[in-house]
This record gives C-alpha cells, sequence and structure tokens, in this order.
C-alpha cells in the first residue's frame, strides 16, 4: 500500500524568538513529505536552527521516516545497546533510565548545555526528539544560538579563537555521573575524544559558530589547565546567554527538530524534587568532519566515525 504524501501548501513556519526558534504547523508528519515541503523543512532548519511541530502522533516507523527528510539517519547512541526491539536508530530518553546509568536521578543524558555527542569526530548533523510522556508541569528545554554567540564576540576574541581547538569528550570537564555507573564505566572502557575547532564553519550556510558546550568542551588544547578553565568559563558563560536562547514547552506527541551543528541545548534542570517520569524518543543524522575557521579540520583522538 502506497503511503499518503503530505503535499500541503498550507505549510507555515512562525519564527518564535529573536534569534532562533521556529513553529512548524500546516503538515501531517505521519504522511510522507513532499521534496517541495522537504525542502522547505530544511531551508527552515538552517535559518531558525530548532523546528518545532504540535500534535504529531507518531509510532517509531513513521519517526524515522521523517528523520529521513534531514539526512541519513545513524544508529541511536555510539553508547547505546538497548534500543526498542526493531528499531536500532531510536534512542529512548527516559528519565527512569537514566537515572539507573548514572547512579543518580536524571531526567536526560546531561542536564547542563550540550551539542549532541560531540565526542564524535563526526557529530550528528540533525537531532530530532518527538515526546511521548512529559509532565503536567516543568521539563521545558531550552536551546541556544552559536552563530549568535560568536557573532557577538569582540572581533579580537573571535581572532584568538578562530585558530583554536578543544577536546570533546563525555562528561567534559567535570562528569556528573556516579563513579561506577554504567555512563561512568562506558566513558572510561570505550572513550570517544576528538578535538574540535573552537569556531566551526557551517557546511551549508558558512555562518560560523562557537563550537563548544559543557557537557563535552574538556580543554583547549595547547593551553594549561588554569588559562582553558578561565577562558572556557568565559564561552560558557557567552553561549547561555538568555538573549541568544529559545524554551519550548513539551506537550505529548510534539517534536522538535535542531540542528546540532549551529546550536546547543539544556535539558530540563527543575524536575529533580519531583516525583514524575519523561518520556521522549530521539533520533540523529550523520554528521560531517567540523572544519574550522582557519581551515583546519576536527582530529579524533579516539573512537570511530559514527555512521548510519
Amino acid at each position: 500500500m502506497s503511503l499518503a504524501v503530505s503535499t500541503s501548501t498550507d505549510l507555515d513556519i512562525a519564527p518564535i524568538a529573536g534569534y532562533l526558534g521556529a513553529d512548524v504547523s500546516g503538515i501531517s508528519l505521519a504522511e510522507e513529505i513532499s521534496p517541495e515541503n522537504a525542502e522547505r523543512l530544511r531551508n527552515a532548519l538552517f535559518e531558525y536552527k530548532v523546528l518545532f511541530f504540535r500534535d504529531q502522533p507518531l509510532d517509531h516507523t513513521q519517526h524515522i521516516r521523517f528523520s529521513r527528510t534531514f539526512g541519513k539517519v545513524t544508529p541511536a547512541h555510539p553508547y547505546e545497546d538497548k534500543a526498542p526491539a526493531g528499531y536500532p536508530e531510536i534512542l529512548e530518553v527516559d528519565s527512569r533510565k537514566y537515572a539507573a546509568k548514572a547512579g543518580t536521578k536524571s531526567y536526560s543524558y546531561a542536564n547542563f548545555w550540550h551539542s549532541d555527542v560531540t565526542a564524535l569526530i563526526n557529530p550528528p548533523a540533525v537531532t530530532t526528539l518527538r515526546a511521548e510522556l512529559v509532565p503536567e508541569v516543568g521539563g521545558d528545554t531550552t536551546w541556544t544560538d552559536l552563530v549568535a554567540a560568536y557573532a557577538n564576540l569582540p572581533a579580537s576574541l573571535q581572532k584568538l579563537l578562530d585558530s583554536s581547538y578543544a577536546e570533546h569528550r563525555f562528561g567534559g570537564r567535570a562528569p556528573r555521573w556516579v563513579a561506577g555507573s554504567e555512563s561512568d564505566t562506558k566513558a572510561k572502557t570505550i572513550p570517544i575524544i576528538s578535538e574540535h575547532p573552537i569556531v566551526r564553519v557551517h557546511p551549508v550556510t558558512g555562518a560560523r559558530a562557537l563550537f563548544i558546550s559543557p557537557g563535552f568542551t574538556s580543554r583547549i588544547v595547547g593551553l594549561n589547565a588554569r588559562q582553558s578553565d578561565r577562558i572556557l568559563d568565559l564561552l560558557f558563560d557567552e553561549i547561555a546567554n538568555p538573549a541568544y536562547t529559545v524554551r519550548i514547552r513539551w506537550t505529548p506527541n510534539s517534536l522538535g527538530v535542531w540542528d546540532n551543528r549551529a546550536t546547543a541545548h539544556l535539558a530540563p534542570t527543575d524536575l529533580d524534587h519531583l516525583d514524575v517520569v519523561r518520556v521522549l524518543y530521539r533520533t540523529t543524522i550523520e554528521g560531517d568532519v567540523p572544519v574550522g575557521a582557519d581551515g583546519g579540520s576536527s582530529r579524533s583522538i579516539s573512537g570511530d566515525p559514527f555512521l548510519a
């Protein structure tokens, strides 16, 4: 049986914050996306960096099919071996499972700023996240525009960073999981470490982004620990500037898509004192090896490319 094709001319893309983020309506993601609408969605993603869809009931098969709008869908995660049966591309973002992995209460991998899996030599290009079970209050996700963060730095600091590289590893400078937990064991026994340009040039738009985050960035290459920490603290403060952010309230059957090359995001930080469950499903799109403003490329220290 052939699939219905979503060819709606009612597709509406409405910006929701000053720098990034747009609500998308007038389309059913459960249907096959027409080439025209697929192109519009990709262009909107490059422009707004985060797209958000409401009232989109999808199963895993439909979610994976929609994800292909943006490229090749990878396996769930380099450390994940418990994807839903028959769906190796799906990562379950289940608060109960994350708590067990980390050895402490947790509602996602990282409730601090991060771009997805930047320890990889080719971090995901795009991420999609679909909400199934979310609390009635709290549990929002916030994204920040790494292009804006770079653009608003003084020219002298931009020049310094344009030729600088930073190490990325799971946990960044200070891993927040419990020693001996599943998360701790995997990070130590299967290390994935890369050195990326601090200023990344987007392969499609050519925009320069401040490609660092506390979730993965551990040090600046070539500096001693004190120097590195002070500069990273400054840059982490900059990417957390509320002016560059958009915050989205999850509802059941909502779905977010973001450009992982130009954004970082912050998982919920307001749920740890509440007895609630939060379940979402994630896919990622195969990424390219980052290229810096100086023309140099990322370097793998440990771990293989993550391919679809």
